[in-house]
């Protein structure tokens, strides 16, 4: 009788597991929509955010290839204490916490050829 208690069991387990991991997954997909959408507003006018293709600002790397220069993660606090070098015509700018992460989550996901198209 405790074989089928602890195989329920595990199986209850599994699948808590598997929600919590589709619940993380869905809020990381929406923070990295949310950041896609602060990327559009706040820096598309230089950067390509499309899968191919340069940027309209020689000097400003496609975001889809940031990786190649930086670790991505490791962007988070220049995006938090505003980024200060980059190319010539770039603002500087400062995102808040939340808006860090989501832009981070973004990031993250175009580098693996995942990203939504722009709208």
């Amino acid at each position: 009788m405790a074989r089928p208690v602890l195989i329920l069991a595990a199986l209850l387990g599994g699948a808590l597991i598997a929600a919590q991991a589709s619940a993380q997954d869905a809020a990381t997909d929406a923070s990295a929509d949310r950041g896609r959408d602060l990327v559009l507003k706040h820096c598309s006018r230089c950067h390509s955010l499309a899968p191919t293709g340069p940027s309209s600002e020689p000097s400003a790397p496609p975001f889809r290839d940031l990786h190649k220069r930086y670790p991505v993660e490791n962007l988070g606090e220049a995006l938090a204490e505003g980024i200060l070098v980059g190319h010539p015509q770039m603002p500087e700018f400062r995102f808040g916490p939340d808006d860090v992460t989501a832009v981070i989550d973004y990031l993250n996901r175009i580098q693996s050829g995942t990203a939504k198209p722009n709208p």
